[in-house]
């Protein structure tokens, strides 16, 4: 049974945070910057959903909840939980992730701080910085990921749908 808990937490893993550093023009160090607040962290993630290559992370604002739906290598897996922020630039996603094989946990926390109106992000405490948002924003930019639509929730129902059975 760890086993299939250490295989669903890397497909989350793998999921969310392996196509990010792929996007970066080049990981490095940024100097001295100011850690994104709050208040902004809520505004960029709040009510929006991160497309990832096999799915997506939903963040909703009401009650801070998080759901996620993602078929990375072909087989299904759903994240429900909370997305937490605080005023030192951190992100917080804490879920439970559930496939057909098992189910398991996760934490997974992302920095961003901002030089001038650019922001940087990395997988906290020990990724490498990449720019998250241009200023001015860039078509390519993984920020622009984040869309206003629930790309989730009729994949959930789906899933849950297929799995009432079992």
């Amino acid at each position: 049974m760890k086993q299939k808990h250490l295989w669903l937490a890397g497909v989350f893993l793998v999921t969310v945070l392996g196509p990010l550093p792929a996007l970066a023009e080049k990981a490095y160090t940024p100097p001295p910057t100011a850690p994104v607040p709050a208040s902004e962290l809520k505004a960029i993630y709040g009510d929006r959903t991160w497309l990832w290559s096999a799915g997506g992370g939903r963040f909703d604002t009401g009650d801070n909840h998080f759901s996620a739906y993602t078929r990375e290598g072909g087989k299904p897996s759903v994240g429900q939980g909370r997305w937490v922020v605080d005023d030192n630039g951190k992100l917080c996603i804490l879920a439970k992730w559930y496939a057909s094989n098992g189910n398991a946990r996760a934490a997974t926390c992302f920095g961003h701080v901002k030089i001038g109106d650019t922001i940087f992000q990395r997988r906290h405490p020990f990724g490498h910085w990449y720019v998250f948002r241009h200023a001015p924003e860039r078509k390519g930019d993984e920020a622009a990921k984040l869309v206003n639509a629930d790309t989730v929730a009729s994949h959930i129902r789906q899933w849950q749908a297929s799995t009432s059975g079992n």
